[in-house]
């Protein structure tokens, strides 16, 4: 058998262990059966209708939401402002201005998250909902910048100084050209933003208050207790979301980015 044969069934080794346990918890999600165990008893979606009548799991959702929203719409607004000093401006200590930015990918998130939380115990700042945005922000912050500011490295330069030259002003450039130019990648930062922290677990069980549960922070609490079938059904919905957003993005930036050629 050959090298390069072996290093197939390798990979096909490897993608297995890393997806089938995946695939298991979406099937056994549309289990008809209490107990999660094969044969199945039948198919059903009897789960997902008890997630639907959970109300502390329509809580949970409610919470990502809103926070994967407002910090979508906060890292995307200064990714794009960060983008744009980066690209079209000098100044001094540019390079450290892009290292701090970029800086928070290169930490752990444990680390990022403990060393947040001990700052602003030594300020004597209480856990709340504003510390956990903040925190969401900083994590994805870095995404929105490096995805914007790859797009806007491509845009050439001439295409906004014809528009000034034509007795545009810059603020009128930026919206009639920059930003249509740049829309499929800050469409693609803000999904990134908002699946990144719709997703987070690490540092939301550091940040949040006491009684604000996100939909991660609602699974693992509720597998101390028992593996549920609701919490399969619940996985498939995560997967469904965290994988087909992405998708769907990059489909739709696929498109926009076609138009704006």
């Amino acid at each position: 058998m050959s090298g390069w044969a072996l290093i197939r069934i390798w990979t096909v080794v490897v993608y297995l262990f890393m997806f089938l346990p995946v695939a298991v918890v979406v099937l056994l999600s549309f289990n008809a059966s209490q107990f999660g165990a094969f044969p199945m008893t039948g198919l059903s979606l009897r789960w997902f209708g008890e997630l639907w009548a959970n109300e502390a799991i329509l809580r949970a959702f409610r919470v990502s939401f809103l926070l994967g929203a407002l910090t979508a719409a906060i890292s995307t607004t200064l990714g794009v402002l960060a983008a744009l000093a980066l690209v079209r401006y000098d100044f001094r200590g540019k390079n450290l201005v892009s290292t701090v930015l970029i800086a928070p990918i290169l930490v752990p998130e444990v680390v990022l998250a403990v060393a947040l939380l001990l700052f602003l115990r030594f300020l004597q700042m209480p856990k709340s909902f504003a510390l956990l945005l903040l925190g969401h922000v900083i994590f994805t912050l870095p995404f929105v910048v490096l995805v914007v500011q790859a797009r806007l490295v491509g845009i050439r330069r001439d295409v906004e100084e014809a528009a000034l030259s034509l007795g545009a002003s810059p603020r009128q450039t930026f919206f009639a050209v920059t930003l249509p130019l740049l829309a499929p990648a800050i469409f693609a930062g803000m999904l990134f933003a908002f699946t990144i922290s719709f997703d987070d677990i690490t540092g939301t069980l550091f940040w949040k208050p006491g009684g604000v549960e996100t939909v991660p922070t609602q699974i693992f609490a509720m597998l101390r207790n028992s593996i549920s079938p609701e919490i399969n059904a619940l996985g498939t919905v995560m997967i469904v979301l965290t994988v087909g957003l992405p998708l769907l993005g990059a489909a739709i930036a696929r498109r926009l980015g076609a138009r704006t050629r």
